[in-house]
């Protein structure tokens, strides 16, 4: 039975009516993401494009801007306390990524583990992360406390001498580094936990069944199958360091000897303390440009590794 051909008439009709759906859909479509576009232009696109004029102008929040061309940029070029404030910025990088990989890859093999009260130590550990990080520079501002610290008190038991955690310019930016290791590594556990459930039960099956030892098969199998979660804990500590401000500015003030000024609390005194705000934005819009350079090269080379 041969099938009924349509007319032109039919075809037309329909392929009108396909229009009409697709028309419909596209202005739903604009609907729902109206709310969400007005907040991003509002309240990112908008502090961004600001940012950028501010740049160029002089402004203390108290007279009118006024125009100041590319002078911010020339006195950032030449501003050692701003070049200070980086490289102490890289140092607490140098030491905090590395511990917060190692850490968090740690806890979340043990935790991913049968362990009693289980849900409850997954827990305990991404607790620093919710609390504020006002609170916990405090905390241990006291627990560093040279005299009367509850880790220097444990060093002295122990035959050791009190150190000068946060008044010592070698050790300042050490302690913050593991202050802030330990307050944010259970959201980094967490991203390790989810891509152990993710390494295939026959996979592990298999390389024990090789006889490989518990280094083995972290080395061989568990390392490599959570490269894309280390990717991505590297690429958010890193962006998180070097927005470093509340614990420099609550422990130690930026010192001491300056050695623990950040580049975001340099940005803060500029903004509200000196009310250079031009020059403060000047900076802000200098830190962008230096983790989106920084996270590209980091991405690049995990990946040339990986695909080694």
């Amino acid at each position: 039975m041969r099938p009924r051909k349509r007319d032109g008439s039919s075809v037309h009709a329909e392929a009108n009516d396909r229009s009409r759906f697709g028309r419909a859909e596209q202005r739903s479509g604009w609907i729902l993401v109206a709310p969400y576009a007005a907040f991003l232009l509002l309240f990112a696109g908008y502090p961004i494009a600001f940012a950028l004029v501010l740049v160029a102008l002089r402004w203390d929040l108290v007279t009118a801007p006024s125009f100041a061309g590319l002078e911010n940029v020339r006195t950032l070029a030449v501003d050692t306390r701003f070049w200070q404030a980086v490289g102490n910025t890289f140092v607490f990088l140098a030491i905090h990524v590395p511990l917060q990989i190692a850490t968090a890859m740690a806890l979340a093999v043990a935790l991913n583990r049968r362990l009693a009260l289980r849900a409850f130590w997954r827990a305990a550990f991404f607790l620093p992360v919710v609390i504020s990080g006002a609170v916990v520079a405090i905390l241990w501002s006291s627990l560093y406390a040279t005299d009367v610290g509850l880790i220097n008190r444990l060093l002295t038991q122990i035959g050791i001498r009190p150190v000068p955690w946060l008044t010592d310019p070698r050790t300042a930016m050490p302690a913050i580094a593991v202050m802030a290791t330990w307050k944010n590594v259970g959201f980094y556990v967490i991203i390790y936990l989810a891509g152990l459930q993710y390494i295939p039960q026959s996979c592990r099956e298999a390389i024990e069944l090789d006889g490989a030892s518990a280094w083995q098969r972290f080395r061989w199998l568990t390392l490599p199958m959570l490269l894309p979660q280390t990717v991505l804990v590297v690429t958010l500590s890193t962006i998180n360091g070097f927005q470093l401000f509340i614990e420099p500015y609550v422990m130690t003030g930026g010192g001491p000897l300056r050695r623990t000024y950040s580049i975001v609390l340099y940005l803060y005194t500029n903004a509200f303390s000196y009310q250079k705000m031009g020059y403060a934005a000047t900076i802000g819009v200098a830190l962008a440009l230096m983790i989106g350079v920084l996270v590209a090269i980091q991405r690049r080379v995990i990946g040339a590794g990986e695909a080694a």
